[in-house]
């Protein structure tokens, strides 16, 4: 068992914010002392791990307290998520480092603003606040895949998956083309009849994760070709427009 002061000093979390913790409920101490001091066990440990993986994703206290407390928490995707959070985190840091490093040694003429581009962090932590968050969305796909066998699940990412590879037959066209157009709406369907009510607004959050980088693009591109990603991409984004 570990005294606050304790946990504090392991964490870095302060102990005004761990008194916090405890009287919203997002961590009680297992324990206290005849005095009255809060003890924390390995399990409290656990869960502030949780906590602070959570908030690298930016997500309100509040939020961390319903999720944790889900029947359907899922730790170990969770730990997945934040695990690629932090290499893209890692990713950017090197890229400002070395631009650093560069004007330095090199002189200020050195325009590189690549450096300072966080689409790729903001698109996955969008698609893990879709995953964890307590939206209508989510809970709407909670719904409608509660009663599916594991086969049904993998059927409707194939067919997700099919239409997001027919793109890559589309390429010569305009991302403006009708055809392109049509298929983007046939996208926005099947997202709706299979997973969660897809508004124009999730669409558009959608088509800056798939060109963001990372799995998404990786499988998009691998399915439709090179560039597929980046035309669906641009595609979502005339068509949300409009």
């Amino acid at each position: 068992m570990k005294t606050v002061h304790e946990v504090s000093a392991l964490s870095g979390v302060s102990i005004r914010a761990l008194q916090y913790y405890d009287q919203i409920g997002l961590l009680h101490p297992s324990a206290r002392t005849d005095a009255g001091y809060r003890l924390y066990d390995d399990a409290d440990l656990e869960r502030l791990q949780q906590i602070l993986l959570f908030r690298e994703l930016e997500f309100p206290l509040k939020e961390i307290k319903e999720i944790l407390e889900r029947p359907s928490f899922d730790r170990q995707a969770a730990l997945e998520q934040q695990i690629k959070l932090l290499t893209l985190k890692k990713e950017r840091l090197n890229a400002l480092i070395r631009l650093a490093c560069d004007i330095k040694e090199k002189g200020d003429h050195i325009m590189r603003f690549q450096a300072f581009d966080k689409s790729k962090i903001d698109a996955y932590a969008a698609e893990a606040k879709t995953r964890w968050g307590d939206t209508d969305a989510y809970q709407e796909y909670e719904a409608k895949t509660a009663h599916q066998s594991p086969k049904e699940q993998r059927d409707a990412g194939d067919g997700l998956m099919r239409i997001l590879a027919g793109f890559g037959s589309l390429k010569e066209n305009a991302a403006s083309d009708p055809a392109v157009q049509t298929r983007v709406k046939a996208l926005q369907d099947y997202i709706t009849a299979h997973f969660y009510t897809c508004t124009d607004e999730i669409l558009a959050g959608l088509g800056k994760l798939y060109a963001a980088g990372g799995d998404f693009t990786e499988n998009i591109n691998r399915a439709g070709g090179a560039g597929t990603a980046a035309f669906v991409s641009q595609a979502i984004e005339i068509y949300c427009k409009k």
